[in-house]
């Protein structure tokens, strides 16, 4: 084609000459000079021209190949936000996943991961932020990624903050470590772009000294409040709830292996059961009922007063929402048609069946929260009662022994007296028959001799009576 387009201007470029030549005689010499002239740029630029076409044909199928990719990549780009609605195994959208980790988020609030220990002085623990590739995944969610982008990069962890630290270790599945000891409540002392320097607000207890000290945490997490426990993290994922499972299927795997052998079966079959159906052995605090009301019910979900999650945590002693990101709002509080469903605790339910309000539908096994911020204050307490115990136990301990060690030297000292005795009681035993023999002896003599004296008494009688007799005579 284009050898043909060629001809025809050549063709042209040549008629074009010939009727210049027979004009000639007819036209001016200007006239000529401007004819050709134009011919001639006519001629130069159609090639430019051609060439531009040919980049803007190239351009435009360039523009639709783009604007049919674009309008994938919006479909694709909602999908990807707010799911596919006719895909069920596709899973929830970003904005939904955006939504949970904002409320993970809430819930675990400021947090720093994978720094190393740096320095232990005396009490002083300082810490290190290591450099980070830039297709790590955990760089991505940390806070101080996001405070970096802000430009706040004056200090690593703000000031006089106490956060709760723990110990990491990398477990399968997981892209990158995860918390699995407790290493105790730190203040934050000192901190600097890419270092922060500690010090515990509580004597630590020997097992978080022997890690600490013998730095076998290799990764350190920094946690502005403790993580609050949950039902769905131990949800399987893509599973749902039905009659059987509340909140879902759990993920036995994941709990094994989390858990494994640090707690007891008891402990370890409550998170299996959590959300299942409720028998007649479970206690009635661990027993919610599922119901379905009869009649509109209103109920006021809201305190009256408002605190931080730092001051009075999210609910106050009844169970209503202190902090007022979690409150409903309004004055009339939720409201229930008859027929709408809900899943309440026992004391509830009970409450709702006697006003003839809701109706019983099933009963469930719900595993009860754990208060980690309370549980570890009220384990520390109880530590401490017992080192408390302990030591009483000890002093006791060592005034019983030292009262063995007296009884059993006075023992000893007894039992020597006691050998001296009967080593006394027998010798009194020999001199006591020795001295009866020779009792006996002296009382035989004494009979002899008493014997003896009566005859010589009597004797005596006789000789002086004779005596007398022959005295009588001689007068």
């Amino acid at each position: 084609m284009q050898y043909v387009i060629l001809a025809v201007l050549v063709i042209l470029v040549i008629a074009f000459f010939v009727m210049v030549w027979k004009a000639s005689p007819y036209w001016r010499w200007y006239a000529l000079t401007t004819a050709s002239l134009t011919m001639i740029l006519a001629v130069v630029f159609i090639f430019p021209t051609a060439i531009v076409l040919k980049s803007r044909s190239a351009w435009h199928k360039i523009k639709e190949d783009l604007e049919t990719r674009y309008d994938g990549a919006v479909a694709q780009q909602k999908v990807l936000n707010f799911g596919d609605p006719t895909d069920p195994t596709a899973g929830p959208g970003a904005v939904d996943l955006n939504q949970q980790l904002a409320q993970l988020g809430t819930e675990a609030g400021r947090h720093w991961r994978g720094l190393r220990v740096g320095n232990i002085q005396d009490r002083a623990i300082t810490l290190v932020q290591p450099p980070r590739p830039e297709d790590d995944p955990a760089a991505a969610g940390d806070d101080n990624a996001q405070a970096a982008a802000d430009g706040a990069q004056q200090t690593l962890v703000p000031g006089e903050l106490v956060v709760h630290a723990f110990a990491d270790q990398p477990r399968p599945g997981f892209e990158f470590p995860v918390p699995n000891f407790y290493l105790g409540e730190f203040r934050v002392t000192a901190s600097d772009a890419n270092t922060v320097t500690i010090e515990p607000t509580t004597p630590l207890q020997p097992q978080q000294e022997q890690v600490i000290g013998n730095r076998q945490a290799v990764g350190w997490s920094l946690y502005e409040m403790l993580p609050l426990d949950g039902h769905q993290i131990f949800i399987a994922a893509g599973s749902e709830p039905d009659d059987e499972n509340l909140f879902g299927r759990p993920d036995e795997e994941l709990i094994r292996s989390l858990l494994g052998d640090s707690v007891s079966e008891e402990i370890l079959q409550s998170y299996l059961r959590d959300g299942s159906r409720a028998t007649p052995e479970d206690p009635i605090e661990t027993v919610w009922n599922k119901i379905e009301f009869l009649k509109p019910y209103t109920l006021d979900v809201d305190s009256p007063t408002q605190s931080g999650v730092l001051q009075g945590g999210f609910f106050d002693g009844s169970g209503r929402a202190l902090d007022s990101r979690l409150q409903h709002g309004g004055e009339k509080g939720v409201q229930f048609k008859q027929g709408d469903q809900l899943v309440v605790k026992q004391e509830a339910a009970e409450k709702l069946f006697d006003e003839d309000v809701a109706k019983l539908i099933d009963k469930y096994y719900v595993r009860p929260l754990n208060d980690y911020r309370f549980g570890i204050r009220n384990i520390r307490l109880r530590l401490k009662e017992l080192a408390m115990r302990k030591a009483e136990l000890e002093f006791e301990n060592n005034v019983l022994q030292e009262a063995t060690r007296s009884s059993q030297n006075l023992l000893v000292e007894y039992q020597d007296e006691a050998l001296k005795l009967e080593q006394d009681l027998a010798q009194t035993r020999i001199e006591t028959e020795a001295i009866t023999d020779y009792i006996q002896t002296l009382e035989s003599r004494v009979k002899e001799t008493r014997e003896t004296l009566v005859r010589l008494y009597r004797s005596n009688q006789e000789i002086e009576n004779e005596i007398q007799r022959v005295y009588a005579s001689l007068n």
